[in-house]
């Protein structure tokens, strides 16, 4: 890669994670409504390995690239996270918050597993037949 799509790469991430702050603000006051809890702020990284986390101060941080996941892939970490302000544990509790929540969440859970890894920035542009170079 050159360094003229290098840097049309790095706008273009700019952009998905700007994008995904107000995304998921949106998703988290639509969700907040059923499970509660309260939260402090919404942050928004890109990590290797975690797909969402929920702070005990009330953070809850998502992962930009679940913007290149369905919207109920995504909806399912948000409902995760958000149920994580009442129950900080995966006890059964938890995961009945979760379903009560969204009952099928399990097909998006399995989902995330089998297809986590395709979530980058050039896979999404790739299956959108976006070119990286102009």
């Amino acid at each position: 890669m050159d360094e003229i799509e290098q840097k049309r790469l790095k706008a273009l991430e700019h952009r998905y994670r700007e994008a995904a702050r107000d995304y998921f603000a949106a998703r988290v006051r639509f969700y907040h409504q059923a499970t509660g809890g309260s939260y402090r702020r919404i942050t928004i990284r890109d990590q290797r390995s975690r797909w969402g986390s929920c702070s005990s101060t009330g953070t809850l941080s998502f992962n930009y690239r679940l913007m290149f996941a369905p919207p109920k892939v995504l909806d399912y970490v948000v409902v995760h996270e958000l149920c994580h302000l009442t129950h900080m544990d995966h006890s059964k509790d938890f995961w009945n918050m979760v379903a009560s929540v969204m009952p099928d969440y399990k097909i998006y859970q399995k989902w995330l597993r089998e297809h986590g890894r395709e979530l980058t920035l050039e896979g999404y542009l790739a299956r959108k037949g976006i070119p990286l170079g102009l």
